[in-house]
């Protein structure tokens, strides 16, 4: 399965961008739950596992809120694997309203 590895840098605090990651997760589910089935996420201190489905297609991977960045790791299905520039810009895109100071 195609991966999606992404480093985001941030100027924040690490508690304040965990705290701003864990909220977009939520807020995404609320906002989209008509597209996004069986969102999940676990977190153990400033790591989260996050898995759902979108489309038909079943997405998964890890978020690492570190100190000045925010590492993704995903696995993507290879039919979305196509569309990974789009889906790159459009999480540095998000990511950047998001974890500005």
């Amino acid at each position: 399965m195609p991966t999606l590895e992404m480093t985001i840098p941030h100027n924040l605090p690490q508690q304040e961008a965990l705290q701003r990651i864990k909220n977009l997760l939520s807020e995404t589910k609320r906002e989209h739950g008509d597209k996004i089935q069986n969102l999940e996420e676990n977190w153990n201190g400033n790591e989260g596992n996050f898995s759902f489905k979108a489309m038909g297609y079943d997405i998964s991977g890890t978020l690492t809120v570190n100190p000045s960045s925010v590492e993704l790791n995903g696995k993507i299905p290879f039919a979305v694997s196509l569309f990974k520039g789009t889906i790159t810009k459009m999480i540095n895109e998000k990511a950047a309203q998001l974890l500005s100071a």
